[in-house]
């Protein structure tokens, strides 16, 4: 699996194995690479006393820097492989579209609206945390994983597109809805969610238009000066493997912001992993089934799974944050998203890949 080279040939075993013997260390290696970069952030977190203050105040308006800075040099070289040219025929695609917002903004929150109050009934700031990780759908890393798992990059950039217009329009309503008014009807305790709108739009714009734009600008200027040849076989392969540094820097940043906080509470991070996990495994495998049943092909199954699984844990953890507080329950509930979110993430990389090899073979 690496971002920076052409498509695999067909699945057979012996090129499955030629394959394998021609990636780098870093993509040969990634899950173990991934899980180094949080222990080393982890480990950073807890060595270095202040070190989580001194990262959380290198900030513009609610979004850290290195963060930013990291998730832009991880989205920006695949963000450039995309055929921008050809995004009409996705937008053409009533099944993928249909299917991706039903997922996203109805299934995917009442999905974790029910885990979380099945889960921690008795934990009400754990809880609302995990309300809110579910209502923050996934605008970056999710790029990443699609394209490990050789989805569809034009359809990923269309639906993240897509889930970004809808976090700025629906997020406070969802927001409101899930903590306040189901509740109430069903009733159980009540929650308020107070944000800025402005935020969303600064993450997303961040997160999502600063490397749609780079990407963007990349190929048309590339391929007008140099062509499509030189842009796809020259150009690429030498900013491909800036996804992957930039996802382990991000890695590595991330848990170092959060380090002493997970480290310092196992029995409470161990409690919100469970609907995490549970949530990741029915969103991501309930979406590909349902990408199968509608027959999209493969590439695009792929990435309606990932793109439906998957969170935005900045938008998480800066709302909880500034809502409830650093020390909250609240905000460790975010914080936990990540821990588990990349490696599960990682882990279905392989077994998207998996079904891939497996119903070609069966085609």
């Amino acid at each position: 699996m690496t971002t920076s080279h052409t498509e695999p040939p067909a699945p057979a075993h012996d090129a499955e194995r030629g394959l394998v013997a021609r990636l780098s260390v870093l993509d040969r290696f990634l899950p173990a690479w991934i899980l180094a970069a949080m222990a080393a952030g982890l480990l950073l977190g807890r060595a270095i006393p202040g070190l989580d203050d001194v990262l959380a105040k290198v900030e513009i308006s609610g979004v850290s820097l290195p963060i930013g800075l990291g998730l832009l040099v991880m989205m920006y070289p695949v963000l450039a492989k995309v055929r921008y040219d050809r995004l009409d025929t996705v937008t053409g695609d009533r099944r993928l579209m249909i299917s991706s917002i039903v997922l996203n903004w109805l299934v995917g929150p009442a999905v974790m609206f029910a885990l979380a109050w099945t889960f921690l009934p008795d934990l009400p700031e754990y809880r609302t945390g995990l309300i809110i990780v579910g209502l923050a759908r996934c605008i970056a890393m999710v790029i990443i994983w699609n394209d490990l798992a050789r989805g569809d990059r034009e359809a990923a950039a269309v639906l993240v597109a897509l889930n970004s217009l809808f976090q700025v329009v629906a997020f406070g309503a969802l927001g409101w809805f899930y903590l306040r008014v189901l509740p109430g009807w069903l009733g159980l305790a009540t929650d308020d969610l107070h944000f800025s709108t402005g935020k969303i739009v600064v993450n997303v714009l961040v997160f999502l238009g600063i490397p749609l734009l780079a990407g963007y600008l990349s190929r048309r200027i590339g391929e007008k000066t140099r062509g499509r040849d030189w842009y796809e076989t020259r150009f690429l392969p030498r900013i491909g493997p800036l996804a992957l540094y930039g996802l382990l820097f991000t890695i590595v940043i991330l848990f170092a912001l959060q380090g002493d906080t997970i480290t310092s509470r196992p029995g409470d991070v161990a409690r919100i992993a469970l609907p995490l996990l549970a949530y990741f495994a029915l969103m991501w495998g309930g979406s590909y089934a349902l990408g199968r049943a509608v027959r999209l092909p493969y590439p695009r199954t792929a990435t309606l799974a990932f793109t439906a699984a998957g969170n935005n844990f900045e938008l998480a953890i800066a709302v909880t944050i500034a809502t409830f507080g650093v020390t909250s329950g609240q905000a460790l509930a975010g914080v936990v998203g990540p821990l588990i979110e990349v490696p599960v993430l990682v882990a279905l990389v392989y077994v998207s890949l998996w079904l891939r090899n497996r119903t070609e073979r069966t085609a």
